[in-house]
């Protein structure tokens, strides 16, 4: 046998020992098991079976399929945030340590702050497909048998949020004052969460059912998962790092760019996207769950800044605002 299936057979004799296993049965399941293919791993079929659309039309093919890559996309970028947040620890299913560092190390940051950029840079500019990609005419016909379903109910978003920033910056900037200097519970602070305005009626301010869904089914979940990062979130494990590796400007702007792309170009693909198909000259269409995207949706009214530490005072005047020669954040 050759040296190098006996060094693989040792060391594997060695952790299903550490587990209390048999080798030998896990040999005879691997002498029993098919080839693997591609469609099996991918579950390409299944996937395939998963556009179920509510209507004739089309384009909400394009639609419902556009935002399942979306949601995909979003769960590369918590997979990312989680490693940040725990210290880049990898530990397997059977308790294995894949050995890496206890420490963060600005390398490591950097690495998976590009990766996440990679993520949110693919998803902004992948856009056009919702904003040139349908026809106006059946997306405003085929949205109203979507109601109230809304891409604001994305839980994996909101998560995202609250692993990459302290909870106090994800408050309404008008209600931000009161827990100044504070040291409030994430329940009370998740009550004036900035995307709960979003999601009021246009005429009358009350929640709306798509609201009233959301609530339902996540804040809990969203509360608990606050509490669990307040002191691991990606901000905080940055304040963690030595300060040499703090003032790192790879890192910094690494840092910047990722609060940008989450809090000022994403959100305006989604205008671009609502003036298409939602802005009329006799008036703005509501949102299919009645969200108040014209308020909800702008940058420069939400004030969402994951890093205000990162950016000097005059980034910090016009986020959100159109970029010109004179002012580019960078």
């Amino acid at each position: 046998m050759k040296p190098e299936i006996t060094q693989r057979l040792t060391a594997l004799e060695k952790k299903y020992d550490a587990m209390g296993q048999d080798i030998v049965s896990y040999l005879d399941g691997l002498l029993y098991s098919n080839y693997l293919t591609y469609w099996d791993y991918i579950h390409t079929d299944k996937l395939l079976s998963l556009q179920n659309t509510r209507t004739d039309f089309p384009d909400e093919l394009i639609f419902i399929m556009y935002h399942q890559v979306t949601e995909l996309y979003f769960r590369l970028c918590l997979h990312e945030l989680e490693q940040i947040c725990h210290n880049g620890r990898n530990i397997t299913a059977a308790g294995q340590d894949l050995g890496w560092n206890e420490k963060l190390e600005a390398g490591y940051f950097i690495a998976r702050l590009n990766r996440l950029n990679r993520y949110f840079e693919a998803l902004t500019k992948s856009f056009g497909i919702m904003v040139d990609g349908m026809e106006p005419g059946q997306f405003l016909k085929f949205r109203m048998a979507l109601l109230p379903a809304s891409g604001f109910q994305s839980a994996q978003y909101r998560m995202i949020e609250i692993c990459s920033t302290s909870f106090a910056n994800l408050v309404h900037p008008d209600e931000r004052q009161r827990f100044s200097g504070k040291q409030a519970s994430v329940a009370d602070m998740f009550k004036y969460i900035y995307w709960k305005r979003g999601a009021t009626e246009l005429e009358t301010g009350k929640k709306t059912l798509t609201l009233k869904q959301f609530e339902k089914k996540y804040s809990a979940e969203l509360i608990e998962m606050a509490e669990k990062y307040r002191d691991i979130n990606l901000w905080a494990q940055y304040m963690s790092l030595e300060e040499q590796d703090r003032g790192n400007p790879e890192l910094r702007e690494a840092m910047r760019q990722y609060d940008k792309n989450v809090n000022v170009n994403w959100p305006l693909v989604h205008i671009k996207s609502a003036a298409r198909y939602l802005q009329k000259a006799t008036g703005d269409v509501a949102a299919t769950g009645g969200t108040n995207w014209q308020k909800y949706l702008p940058p420069r009214h939400q004030r969402r800044i994951f890093y205000p530490e990162l950016w000097n005072e005059e980034e910090l005047e016009n986020w959100g605002k159109p970029e010109t020669a004179d002012n580019q954040p960078a």
